[in-house]
């Protein structure tokens, strides 16, 4: 994969891109002050560099009825990969689970960011699926209150500073 040397404009495509992803290429030049051409081929490279990974839509979840979010907390008996391997590959496959987290320095191993209707819901998870893992010791469920803030856009670093030296 390619490394690319990002700019200021290119750092101002990808915080608008974050911000709105289906922006026109038009705008998108515009906004950062580019003609279209040249900012299509900035936004090509960076796709094709692997710096944009993809695009995707934000869905409203309360929207589709799920509106509770746990955090789950899994311990395993052992840590050889094998066991590993086996429970990435199965929470891989459990569509409830929005992320999954291998952990250092807590009791658990991982972290699962659930998303379920209800605590009915919740409940089927936890018995049905998660705990039929025979190589889970322990399991700790904390639920989500309120949300004080959630974002999908990364911190981008500001070119000039330490941070962009990477």
């Amino acid at each position: 994969m390619t490394r690319l040397q990002l700019d200021k404009t290119d750092i101002q495509i990808l915080k608008l891109l974050q911000a709105q992803g289906r922006m026109a290429n038009q705008d998108l030049a515009a906004s950062v002050g580019l003609s279209p051409s040249p900012c299509s081929r900035r936004v090509k490279a960076m796709e094709e560099a692997g710096i944009i990974a993809g695009y995707a839509a934000l869905v409203d979840a309360p929207y589709f009825q799920l509106t509770l979010t746990a955090y789950v907390q899994v311990r395993l008996e052992k840590h050889t990969q094998a066991i590993l391997d086996a429970f990435e590959q199965a929470i891989d496959g459990y569509d409830e689970v929005l992320e999954c987290a291998l952990l250092t320095g807590s009791d658990a191993d991982y972290q699962l960011k659930v998303l379920v209707r209800d605590m009915d819901a919740f409940k089927h998870f936890l018995l049905e699926k998660l705990t039929s893992n025979p190589h889970i010791a322990g399991i700790r469920s904390s639920f989500v209150l309120k949300q004080v803030k959630s974002r999908t856009a990364i911190p981008l670093p500001e070119l000039g500073t330490q941070d962009d030296k990477a």
